[in-house]
């Protein structure tokens, strides 16, 4: 089910991040926006003068709160890809994607209002003035929306790679844009425009390079881009309305009932008269209440780590989380991924990039990343550290370069032919 289950409404119209988006094979409620409040501090501090930033890090040691960040991010990446691998494998194992995502929001739906009547979790859902019109006025509509996201997202695993899938998610967040221009969230502009051509233009390249490209898995993946952009400026505009603001939990909350009957009455006809429970068995049962479990975890983890973190840590939380989920997945299933595929991927993510954070945000984290390799490098605090404790740092960064470049290179033999140690095709045209 979707990745990040984030329901926080934005107030802007402004795309969401490429950690906002996410498939129906992530978690049962897809991310509207992982960005922080606007109060909420940066982990880049890219506001600050960058002697400034320079002469913190050399006086400061490393706080809990920053360490627990780290945590919650690291997790929240584990967890993520976990169940979109986890789900592909069950649904190339036995198919039936479509009950799978409904025994995820079967599973949220239990698991919420267990939550809600025991722990504190979901107290926020109190401030929510939720009569039963405006109840039918905006989480039945966008529950409808986001059904056909959620089964268009987990069917297309019959037919596209992860890797594939992945890339062809790069183009979210401009169907959202031309979604807002179409319901006058946005006012139309040559900038967005021709920065949203540069994604298109990636995301085609990438599918002109597939090998085992199938029609209908892509129209089914588009059709999920375009439900998802729908309920998003849906959200938008029937929640914000209404001064309503939701965590994760509480989204999940309200939507996981409305969404799992949604999703049942469109397996009634395509699902369920295949199905026999000696299909559930031979998975294991066990198998299922984890693979439900982890799900549901991913969004107790994204309700920690909303407001711990800026919507820029977020952005490039979510660009690595991609390509990690991408190499991971060669790795798993052998996926050849050709140089076209590449380059497109690389197009795509750039004008991504430079459309979530803009031409000044990326130059001012271009030169605090270089600040940071300098002082992780070769800065001593004030306090002074031995001569043991930097060169265990510079062990850590060597280290960390060595083993991404290790992975990259094996994923690399992996997608070639076995036995000849030679570059594979996603280094050169096929």
């Amino acid at each position: 089910m979707a990745s990040r289950t984030a329901l926080v409404v934005n107030k802007s119209p402004r795309l969401p991040s490429v950690s906002s988006y996410s498939s129906s094979t992530n978690a049962p409620i897809a991310a509207t926006n992982m960005s922080a409040p606007d109060d909420a501090p940066s982990s880049f501090l890219m506001e600050e003068d960058a002697d400034v930033v320079m002469a913190r890090s050399k006086r400061e040691q490393p706080s809990a709160r920053t360490l627990n960040t780290a945590f919650y991010i690291l997790l929240w990446i584990f967890m993520s890809n976990c169940t979109i691998l986890f789900n592909k494998w069950l649904i190339d194992t036995k198919g039936f994607p479509i009950l799978l995502t409904c025994w995820h929001l079967v599973y949220a739906t239990i698991a919420t209002q267990i939550l809600a009547r025991t722990t504190t979790l979901l107290d926020s859902r109190k401030k929510i003035s939720l009569t039963p019109r405006v109840y039918c006025r905006t989480i039945l509509p966008i529950g409808i929306f986001y059904s056909g996201s959620l089964v268009c997202s987990n069917v297309v695993y019959l037919y596209l790679s992860v890797p594939f899938i992945q890339m062809l998610k790069a183009a979210a967040p401009v169907a959202v844009l031309f979604t807002s221009w179409a319901w006058k969230v946005a006012e139309p502009n040559l900038a967005s425009f021709l920065n949203v051509l540069w994604i298109v233009a990636g995301v085609a390249l990438a599918s002109v390079g597939e090998i085992h490209f199938s029609l209908i898995g892509f129209l089914y993946q588009m059709g999920g881009i375009v439900f998802e952009a729908i309920r998003i400026i849906m959200i938008q505009v029937l929640l914000s309305g209404d001064g309503m603001k939701m965590d994760p939990l509480v989204g999940l909350y309200y939507f996981a009932p409305v969404c799992a009957i949604m999703n049942l009455l469109v397996a009634l006809p395509s699902e369920l008269p295949n199905f026999t429970w000696a299909a559930a068995s031979a998975v294991g049962f066990d198998m299922l209440l984890l693979n439900a479990s982890i799900a549901f975890l991913l969004n107790v983890t994204s309700v920690f780590l909303i407001g711990r973190t800026s919507g820029l840590v977020m952005t490039l939380t979510g660009i690595f989380k991609n390509i990690l989920l991408i190499l991971v997945s060669i790795l798993i299933w052998n996926t050849k991924i050709t140089f076209m595929q590449t380059i497109g991927y690389a197009i795509a993510l750039a004008g991504l990039t430079y459309y979530s954070l803009g031409y000044d945000q990326i130059v001012k984290l271009a030169r605090m990343s270089a600040l940071w390799a300098k002082t992780m490098w070769s800065s001593t605090s004030a306090r002074g550290r031995s001569s043991s404790a930097l060169a265990t740092r510079r062990c850590i960064l060597l280290t960390a370069l060595i083993l991404g470049g290790l992975f990259v290179f094996v994923s690399a033999l992996r997608s070639g032919d076995s036995g000849a140690l030679r570059l594979p095709a996603w280094f050169g045209t096929e």
